[in-house]
């Protein structure tokens, strides 16, 4: 197995030009294909699964920035804490009071985007519009001290229909432009993977994750 270095110089330099950040998605990925990447300078890497993430961790360089993409239970909040750079799918209130928690115990500050369902699919998670300005108002009220919400994650249905998924994305980007204020904290909006990516960075996103345009389909 082997990285697509071709791929990820075209992809690097098309992102960079857009200053949008690209979050490699090495989930299933061995640390042998991480460190090929690593090797070209790359630095931020996804996954999905805690445990996997946290193996990982240990076993690479640790100026690795950790974004885990997941959808992420409660009580695995404390295995990533200690390290990770970004948490993606945040989608209650409750699992911002347990990262708040944690990050209390590790002395960090923990970064999160609060997810929001834009897709068809119900199966996909995600707060709704309504719900997301609530979680905001009692994230604010309850001041926690050890996590900050740097903006919004989404994903947009599984279809080929590209007019489906634009309109996705630019509702994703009213809501983040609604709640982005020129002293605010969201400066993040995540949304964008490898079939669809260009769609997302032309509406507005500034960080994609993107796994098998690199790595390769996993297995």
């Amino acid at each position: 197995m082997s990285i697509n270095k071709t791929a990820y110089h075209q992809l690097k330099a098309e992102l960079d030009n857009k200053s949008v950040t690209l979050v490699a998605v090495s989930k299933t990925k061995p640390v042998e294909d991480i460190l090929e990447l690593y090797d070209l300078g790359h630095r931020d890497f996804g996954e999905n699964y805690v445990q996997e993430m946290v193996t990982k961790a240990a076993q690479l360089p640790k100026d690795i920035r950790w974004h885990y993409i997941g959808h992420l239970q409660t009580n695995k909040v404390k295995l990533i804490a200690p390290f990770v750079q970004l948490i993606h799918g945040v989608d209650s209130l409750k699992l911002l009071e347990e990262i708040n928690k944690q990050g209390e115990k590790q002395g960090r500050v923990l970064d999160c985007l609060l997810q929001v369902h834009i897709a068809m699919e119900e199966t996909k998670f995600g707060l709704d519009e309504g719900e997301l300005n609530l979680v905001i108002k009692q994230f604010d009220d309850l001041k926690m001290g050890s996590t900050r919400i740097c903006g919004l994650m989404g994903m947009a249905s599984f279809t080929d229909d590209m007019n489906t998924i634009r309109q996705e994305f630019q509702n994703l980007k009213r809501i983040f432009d609604r709640l982005r204020t020129p002293d605010s904290r969201f400066l993040t909006l995540s949304m964008g993977m490898s079939n669809d990516y260009k769609i997302a960075m032309e509406e507005g996103s500034n960080m994609v994750r993107i796994g098998s345009l690199i790595f390769g389909e996993r297995a």
